[in-house]
């Protein structure tokens, strides 16, 4: 693809994500205060002029439109105590017995009755649309914040997932961004827990650096990243809702991965928006936009956020978004499924 958009200076510059290299340090949550300010990041500006000159085309199974592509990770299995409380409180605002007693009497139960263990109910919802996501676990021994959880104990949960059809992915430590050592033997530890190999990766925070953080995981036999979005807002970070195979500038050579753009993360929505409606009307522009070119569009929700009693319309915005998608006969899935369709069926017309 960079031999066409390297012929347009100003697409190139979007694309390659040219300010990125001159940076002194990646920022700590990837934000949307350091990145070009000369494109609109609310349309895939990249992808439309590839579908309307006719210089990709991709055909999803099922002659579905374009994609739905879904992902979560799974940042916190036990609720910190913040959480817990919060909980409570909108438990308490709405009475209800049962999310009361799923807030408080798991610590007496035991570890597997965490409300956070949730997973059933998050297949169960995207099932409903025909659905199933990947997931990115945490495998690192420590973590900026707090103790998340140890993932050798989390095998049952894991086999659970990949019987019903989801995708394990690895959820890369706060450090490990730019550490290929870090990142080697999380990658290890987890494919010991599941008896399989993990190509996809997203690291936490959304920690990421340009070109760095792609050879890496290269280098490390990872298919994929989906780590290329911003902590604080949505939209096309670098003009596209394709996969892409980047390219490093400081070598002049294209990376061996895809990258899976993030479009949506749950956090930034809705931290962007003054109500669930402004989240909707966000959310269903940048569906719109992705359907016009026969894109992706690629959802980070967190499997917490779906056991957190304060956060229901983040649970009610997921399911509006999903059943919008269905109508509109997208391609719901995940990475996985994303990545073989686009190997097989995405040609480039150059």
């Amino acid at each position: 693809m960079e031999k066409f958009i390297g012929k347009y200076p100003d697409l190139w510059e979007i694309y390659v994500k040219q300010g990125e290299y001159h940076l002194d340090r990646p920022d700590r949550f990837f934000k949307y205060d350091v990145s070009l300010k000369n494109f609109n990041v609310l349309k895939p500006t990249i992808s439309d002029f590839l579908y309307i000159n006719k210089i990709l085309n991709i055909d999803y199974p099922d002659d579905k439109q374009f994609s739905l592509c879904l992902t979560h990770d799974v940042d916190d299995i036990y609720p910190p105590y913040t959480h817990t409380i919060l909980s409570l409180i909108s438990s308490l605002r709405n009475p209800s017995f049962h999310e009361i007693n799923r807030h408080i009497f798991w610590r007496i139960k035991g570890n597997k009755f965490s409300p956070y263990r949730n997973f059933n109910d998050i297949i169960n919802l995207e099932k409903k649309y025909g659905g199933a996501s990947t997931f990115f676990f945490l495998a690192a021994n420590h973590d900026i914040r707090r103790f998340r959880y140890d993932i050798e104990e989390m095998e049952y949960e894991l086999g659970n997932l990949i019987d019903n059809g989801c995708e394990i992915g690895l959820h890369g430590g706060y450090n490990s961004y730019n550490n290929k050592k870090y990142i080697k033997e999380e990658k290890h530890r987890l494919e010991s827990v599941i008896s399989n190999r993990i190509i996809g990766y997203r690291n936490h925070y959304l920690r990421f650096k340009t070109p760095h953080t792609w050879e890496i995981l290269a280098n490390l036999g990872f298919k994929y990243d989906t780590t290329f979005g911003y902590n604080d807002y949505v939209g096309f970070r670098n003009g596209l809702c394709y996969p892409f195979k980047p390219f490093n500038l400081n070598i002049n050579k294209e990376i061996n991965i895809i990258e899976v753009p993030l479009i949506i993360m749950d956090a930034a929505l809705f931290g962007l928006s003054h109500s669930f409606e402004d989240a909707w009307e966000l959310s269903k522009k940048l569906v719109d936009e992705v359907e016009k070119c026969k894109g992706i569009l690629t959802l980070l929700w967190h499997s917490y956020a779906f056991a957190s009693s304060f956060r229901r319309d983040w649970i009610k915005l997921y399911d509006k978004i999903l059943e919008y998608g269905y109508q509109k006969n997208a391609y719901i899935t995940n990475c996985r499924d994303i990545i073989d369709v686009w190997s097989s069926k995405a040609i480039y017309n150059i």
